[in-house]
């Protein structure tokens, strides 16, 4: 009896190991079906409490299929696992880098807009906090007039590819107190990489201070007025900057002027001034590389200038200049360049296409002896033009159709000339003959006038400038 039982006893003990053993392959297989069905569902499954979603290290070997079906087999997570992988952050939203703002809207730093207020401050605090934010854009919005001082949106210690979104009206101030003893600029963006400034209304002209000879002023005001005109709209020093958009009306000098920039982009622009204004360039480019322009209406005013180049004996070097689809109406001056006597460097690879005059006095102006003073001296020294192209460029002028006025020392050369219609408005005008002093080049088609003072070829003799001289 006592072995009877102890066989008893050892033959029930195996048959409770194999129960025991079976119903823990039927938990794992059940906990294992559980595994993939979690990790099929959302991440929502996070939130949900007192469920097991780790499993120890080894299940996924030898489980079964609940149901059978052909599915790629997903393991359960081994050691180190942390729970469900969470869900990847949302794009951000607009205005925002890395939750960061970047829109700058000048309303949030103070500014009034209500045409009377002084706004400069808070136009100063917006740009130096998007100064911070590479791709921020400041934002001037419709529907508000902004008086806004002498002011300077500087690098070079700004992150790249600010916009300047100006939907709204900027207004200089008419108190000749805000100028000093005069400014050569209002607004100046200087030092900045990838600067785009787009659909401004600007009103320098709003302020009659400038403008002596458009004004009726009292004679006490004028004494106390500065002698130096400032540039509405004024880039220095500047890469990849664009300005589209734009709406400059009575500036007091040039309108838009480019210094020393690299990858200028300029269209969509219009620029309105009195025709008799002196020195309001519509563009003025000096010392820039690779600009273009086109899509630009210019009514009135001096048009569209390169230079004055060497001033006082300096060196200018200007080149890959592209102008074109471009309208000018009642114009002193279409397409000019214009350098003065005793400066050095070079004005090369110049375009001018597709130019629609009406009604302009000098449709096409190079002049290398300019002077904006009573009397400037003879000097042999000269910038050196080359390679300047004008074609389609067609329309009425008032004075005369091309005015090309060459250095003696350094002609001009490789001036080329396609599809010339210039026609005069009136015939009763004083009209004067096509110009050209030593200017070299070719006519590729017929021209309308003739212009026959055109030296076909290269200049026979012509100095070659130094390598300080040169670009």
């Amino acid at each position: 009896m006592a072995g009877f039982s102890v066989k008893g006893f050892i033959f029930i003990l195996l048959i409770a190991i194999l129960v025991w053993s079976s119903s823990i392959e039927n938990c794992n297989a059940r906990r294992g079906s559980h595994w993939r069905q979690s990790r099929a569902d959302s991440a929502s499954l996070t939130k949900k409490k007192g469920r097991n979603h780790g499993s120890s290290n080894g299940h996924h070997q030898g489980r079964s299929r609940g149901d059978g079906a052909k599915q790629k087999s997903r393991s359960p997570p081994g050691k180190g696992y942390n729970g469900p992988k969470k869900k990847s952050p949302m794009p951000s939203k607009k205005g925002y880098n890395g939750g960061k703002p970047t829109l700058f809207n000048v309303l949030h730093f103070g500014a009034k807009g209500d045409g009377t207020t002084d706004d400069t401050k808070a136009f100063q605090a917006a740009w130096a906090s998007a100064c911070k934010m590479e791709g921020s854009t400041v934002i001037v919005p419709s529907n508000f007039e902004f008086l806004v001082g002498p002011i300077s949106f500087s690098g070079p210690y700004c992150q790249p590819n600010i916009i300047f979104q100006l939907d709204g009206t900027i207004i200089a101030p008419t108190s000749f107190k805000a100028w000093g003893s005069g400014l050569f600029q209002w607004l100046e963006f200087t030092k900045l990489k990838g600067i785009t400034v787009q659909d401004v209304n600007v009103f320098p002209g709003h302020n009659p201070v400038f403008d002596l000879s458009h004004w009726q002023i009292s004679s006490e005001l004028r004494e106390k007025m500065p002698s130096i005109k400032p540039t509405a709209l004024r880039f220095y020093g500047s890469y990849n900057v664009t300005v589209t958009g734009i709406t400059i009306i009575n500036s007091p000098q040039c309108h838009l002027k480019f210094d020393n920039c690299v990858s200028v982009k300029v269209f969509d622009m219009t620029v309105l001034s009195p025709g008799d204004s002196l020195n309001t360039d519509g563009i003025h480019l000096q010392n820039s590389q690779d600009v273009l322009i086109y899509g630009t209406n210019i009514a009135c005013g001096h048009g569209i200038s390169i230079g004055g180049l060497g001033r006082d004996n300096t060196k200018a070097c200007v080149s890959n200049i592209t102008v074109r689809d471009v309208v000018m109406h009642n114009t002193m001056n279409g397409v000019r360049i214009k350098t003065w006597q005793g400066g050095s460097g070079s004005v090369q690879g110049v375009l001018f296409s597709n130019i629609l005059v009406s009604e302009v006095e000098l449709p096409i102006v190079i002049d290398q002896f300019y002077c904006d003073k009573r009397l400037c001296k003879n000097q042999t020294s000269a910038v050196a033009l080359s390679g300047i192209n004008y074609e389609q460029i067609r329309g009425t002028y008032t004075v005369k159709s091309v005015h090309f006025a060459c250095s003696d020392s350094l002609p001009c050369e490789d001036v080329s000339l396609t599809s010339i219609q210039l026609k005069p408005l009136q015939e009763r005008y004083h009209l004067y003959e096509p110009f050209c002093w030593q200017t070299f080049g070719e006519l590729s088609t017929p021209t309308i006038p003739p212009i026959d003072c055109l030296q076909i070829g290269k200049p026979l003799t012509n100095r070659i400038q130094s390598d300080y001289d040169s670009c």
